[in-house]
């Protein structure tokens, strides 16, 4: 009987055997007794088990107590599992109830060394050994140095103690609803690139009230929106806010193909309309952004529905920690560079190249490179720090020549800067300024800590700028006058 009784129907009558006891028992709680005793048996039992994957400890399933109010915090001890709450999100990093963060300390203690301004006068380097009580982070050597320059460990302390609640809050096992994403835009509707607020709103995102899940689903969402936001005619970035004129002429050419006019195609064959090559987004030094769940980069296809994009992850730690889910395949003659293609949906591939970019150009195997097709982005590729600009020399000089916009960020405003002198004094005078460097408006909210130095925080493409390979226009000239 009661495969003929759906959940809505059977919610009421859980209520009343929970909350009554003593009521009479209607015919429709007889009829429903069964599955709702079965399922709090399977409840029961499941909830005495223990499941570990990848050294995490998995939460069980949400709590129906009969309070919905009760938000009493489910112990640590062995055999049980971990719940974090709202209110429970905070733990020091070595004694975290989550695995990869007490990792993650032990990571921060062997390679970061001890800020105090002591070890730098007396050139003595130290390892972090003891973490601030306020934040939960490793931070100094010893508690003594932690108490001596406190003054300048409060200026970040109260970022260093959200960035630590933000990562236990995705390991605690609740719901994300921010990470639901909506679909199609309406013809109707417009996109408001002003800022988070105005974006998530006129995307008919859900409401977000919560400032921890704003800060959550900025930090994937900057990736695709960022993009958006410089190539959609809705830009917040115009000739009164940094796009200067070359940069008006490139983006003239994207929003050309990104916002076609419609043409009044149909599913018979009078309706029959050529379609536009996609739009090839090259997007070098991938890391974390080529592992984003798809959904997440599909959102460009939604806001501009009627292009079709190429996504093209290139760089030799592109493929990081994904082979057990696409291994690479083997290079063959038909795919000489063994390239992981993802077909998303039928308006959006990506290809995934675990190679260098300048090696892949000198094949030819892009070409041809069109402005009105292409756009190359560089989500901070540290063009100048010391560590990788050796590996960009090679690439940026190609880069220069296709004469397609090239898309930068920055985690910090020195970083961006670095990498904006670093350009100049390679290439001074080949390359065109498309956008002056400055402030990211869908820069992530989260504050991001680096485990090298955790006194350095920063913010996911914080900084934005664009530029290409300087372009020389044909002048007539009258042989008379020579």
């Amino acid at each position: 009987m009661r495969a003929h009784i759906c959940q809505k129907c059977l919610a009421p009558s859980k209520f009343l055997l929970l909350h009554n006891t003593n009521t009479t028992t209607s015919p429709l709680i007889r009829r429903a007794l069964p599955a709702i005793t079965a399922r709090r048996t399977f409840l029961t039992a499941f909830r005495k088990t223990t499941v570990e994957k990848d050294g995490e400890v998995r939460p069980p399933l949400p709590s129906e107590s009969a309070s919905p109010s009760d938000h009493s915090l489910y112990e640590r001890s062995e055999g049980t599992r971990v719940l974090l709450k709202p209110n429970n999100l905070f733990h020091p990093m070595d004694e975290s109830p989550s695995p990869s963060m007490r990792e993650r300390a032990a990571n921060i203690k062997r390679t970061a060394y001890c800020p105090h301004p002591h070890h730098r006068a007396a050139s003595s380097p130290s390892h972090i050994k003891f973490t601030c009580p306020d934040c939960g982070i490793p931070a100094y050597c010893s508690e003594e140095h932690w108490a001596e320059d406190y003054q300048n460990h409060m200026l970040i302390c109260d970022a260093l103690r959200e960035a630590n609640e933000d990562d236990h809050d995705l390991r605690s096992g609740r719901f994300f609803p921010e990470f639901e994403y909506p679909g199609e835009q309406m013809d109707e509707a417009l996109i408001n690139f002003t800022n988070w607020d105005t974006l998530l709103y006129t995307r008919d995102y859900k409401a977000i009230n919560d400032e921890r899940s704003l800060r959550q689903v900025t930090k994937l969402l900057t990736y695709p929106i960022t993009v958006a936001s410089f190539m959609h005619e809705l830009s917040p970035y115009d000739m009164r806010h940094r796009l200067t004129m070359e940069g008006l002429k490139s983006v003239s050419a994207l929003r050309y193909t990104l916002h076609p006019p419609r043409v009044g195609a149909g599913k018979d064959i009078k309706g029959i309309r050529v379609t536009p090559p996609p739009v090839r987004l090259f997007i070098l030094g991938a890391r974390s952004e080529s592992s984003l769940p798809r959904e997440v980069w599909h959102q460009l296809t939604h806001m501009f529905p009627l292009s079709t994009f190429h996504l093209v992850f290139i760089g030799p730690q592109s493929m990081m920690n994904r082979d057990a889910e696409l291994p690479l395949p083997d290079r063959t003659p038909a795919n000489p560079f063994g390239a992981v293609v993802e077909r998303v949906s039928h308006n959006m591939k990506v290809s995934t190249f675990v190679e260098y970019y300048h090696t892949l150009h000198d094949t030819g195997i892009f070409n041809p490179y069109d402005p009105y097709f292409d756009m190359f982005v560089l989500f901070h590729p540290g063009l100048g720090h010391p560590g990788s600009a050796a590996e960009w020399e090679s690439t940026l000089p190609r880069l220069l020549d296709t004469k397609c916009a090239i898309l930068c960020t920055g985690y910090t405003e020195e970083d961006m800067n670095r990498d904006v002198d670093w350009v100049h004094d390679k290439c001074k005078g080949e390359f065109d300024v498309l956008l002056e460097p400055g402030e990211n408006k869908f820069r992530s909210m989260r504050w991001d800590i680096n485990d090298g130095d955790p006194s350095e925080l920063s913010q996911g493409n914080w900084g934005i700028w664009s530029f290409r390979g300087k372009r020389y226009e044909a002048v007539k000239q009258d042989i008379g006058t020579i």
